[in-house]
């Protein structure tokens, strides 16, 4: 069911240092800052021959990855995501199979444009896992 890994993404708690890091320190390719305000974050995609990353900072007191970062000062990984072919066929799959979809099992539109789902870390060992339609 799930295809290639989309990308790792990684709580930072400053989204500046840790970009000029990868630029500077590894050579990557770094995007520009995005807002998504849906998801209460600020991304920036760092383009790899294989996959991405995904640096993740709170956009606003309510952001999740607040949360992660109270817990996590200097930050860390905080999800992986796969690709998946349909999200619905996906999330039904899961559903059936005793997993838990986060946020009421409806996708929204991710980062990229495309719908996303969440699935509850407990059920993936310890790992918050996101789905994202091809």
């Amino acid at each position: 069911m799930i295809g290639r890994l989309n990308h790792v993404a990684i709580a930072v708690p400053d989204l500046a240092a840790a970009s000029d890091q990868y630029r500077q320190m590894l050579g990557a390719d770094v995007g520009a800052p995005q807002d998504e305000p849906d998801h209460g974050v600020t991304v920036v995609f760092i383009t790899l021959p294989n996959t991405k990353i995904e640096l993740l900072y709170p956009l606003g007191d309510q952001s999740p990855i607040q949360g992660f970062l109270d817990k996590n000062p200097s930050g860390g990984i905080h999800h992986i995501c796969y690709e998946v072919d349909d999200i619905l066929v996906a999330r039904d799959h899961l559903l059936d199979q005793g997993a838990r979809v986060l946020g009421g099992g409806a996708p929204k539109i991710g980062a990229h444009g495309k719908p996303v789902l969440f699935l509850h870390p407990k059920d993936f060992n310890g790992c918050l896992i996101e789905l994202e339609q091809v």
